[in-house]
């Protein structure tokens, strides 16, 4: 049996967190002020991930090494990546009037110096529990049964697959990337949703054209993904284009579901639908929060996690 491979966590830690008030990447949520970030590199540790890359804007940089190197020295690897607005952005398409950076497939781009090995990517601020980490990491630890003619291992990505009515908020809007999987269990497309609502009993997605009724059953992305290094050329030219086509749009972003959409559309790569088990909880609202302090504490009781975590 071979050994284990190095896998990184790629963490995106670098939104404004506008709809919150805060910084809720560091807001303290466990009873020791655990953020819901240590509960992530807990179970990515304990999971088999070697390195811990970073994703954060330069103002929380320092405050960010300082809450988690202690933690995770002897542990893992650990680098840390600036997402500004400019990064990897030709200086033809940068708008003066932008005032945040280009969304989570840019986020994921910009780490594409300092990995080199298989990586999952996960927001800072959602809360994926044990069995989505150790998926992943079973994924990437093996190998393909049996691989289809021409393709490599390294075409075969992954997606960690929620339901679309589980992954609301009470308190508002949310965005989700919306999928749909073949019989098989890979991706045929995914969406970026920006503005998902419960509406009179239903789930509507509310586009510029028109409404949408959603199906609650959706496989949904909550930005956990499984990708190999092959992603990051993709991302790039992919990054490229959407510049072409939207410089001027100050608001506009490159999501990941761009990415994967192009991959599985095009048939340049595949993306495994795996399943997240039976957790997740995120904040997007202030009043969020109260719910997941008790979430957190329900599976601490359960002795799913310590109570002190380092």
């Amino acid at each position: 049996m071979s050994a284990p491979r190095k896998l990184t966590l790629l963490v995106l830690a670098a939104g404004i967190g506008s709809r919150y008030g805060g910084i809720k990447q560091i807001d303290g949520f466990g009873p020791n002020g655990e953020t819901i970030m240590d509960y992530s590199l807990y179970d990515a540790i304990r999971a088999g991930f070697t390195k811990v890359v970073f994703i954060v804007r330069d103002e929380i940089l320092e405050i960010v090494k300082e809450k988690f190197l202690p933690k995770l020295k002897g542990k893992v690897d650990v680098e840390f990546v600036i997402q500004s607005m400019d990064k990897l952005v030709p200086k033809e398409f940068q708008n003066p009037e932008r005032k945040k950076p280009w969304g989570t497939g840019h986020a994921m781009l910009c780490a594409k110096d300092v990995i080199h090995e298989p990586f999952a990517v996960i927001n800072a601020d959602d809360f994926y529990g044990r069995a989505a980490f150790k998926n992943v990491a079973d994924f990437f630890n093996t190998p393909l049964n049996p691989p289809s003619r021409g393709e490599m291992q390294g075409d075969i990505h992954a997606l960690v697959g929620y339901t679309l009515k589980n992954v609301l908020s009470d308190y508002g809007s949310v965005s989700r990337g919306v999928g749909e999987e073949d019989a098989n269990g890979f991706l045929t497309s995914v969406v970026e949703r920006k503005t998902i609502v419960k509406e009179n009993g239903k789930i509507i997605a509310k586009e510029p054209e028109s409404d949408i009724v959603m199906n609650p059953e959706a496989k949904t992305s909550m930005n956990f993904w499984g990708f190999h290094p092959s992603i990051f050329p993709v991302s790039e030219k992919l990054f490229n284009e959407f510049l072409k086509n939207n410089y001027q749009d100050v608001k506009a972003e490159f999501f990941i579901p761009i990415i994967a959409n192009s991959l599985v559309k095009s048939g340049e790569g595949k993306i495994k639908v795996i399943s997240g088990g039976d957790i997740w909880f995120g904040v997007t609202y202030q009043e969020d929060k109260e719910e997941v302090v008790g979430k957190i504490r329900e599976l601490i009781a359960k002795g799913d996690y310590p109570e002190k975590l380092w």
